[in-house]
C-alpha cells in the first residue's frame, strides 16, 4: 500500500503547481491588460 504521508506530499507538490499556474495565467492577463490599456490610449 501507499505510505499515507506520502500521498499527502503529493497533494500538496499538485496543489503548488497548480497555484503556480493559476498565478502565473493571472499575472499574464494584468500584463496584458495593462499593455493593451497603453496602446489603446497612447497618442
Amino acid at each position: 500500500m501507499t505510505d499515507p504521508l506520502d500521498t499527502e506530499s503529493q497533494r500538496k507538490q499538485i496543489i503548488a503547481k497548480r497555484n503556480r499556474a493559476v498565478a502565473l495565467s493571472l499575472g499574464a492577463l494584468v500584463v496584458l491588460f495593462f499593455v493593451l490599456t497603453l496602446v489603446k490610449f497612447h497618442p
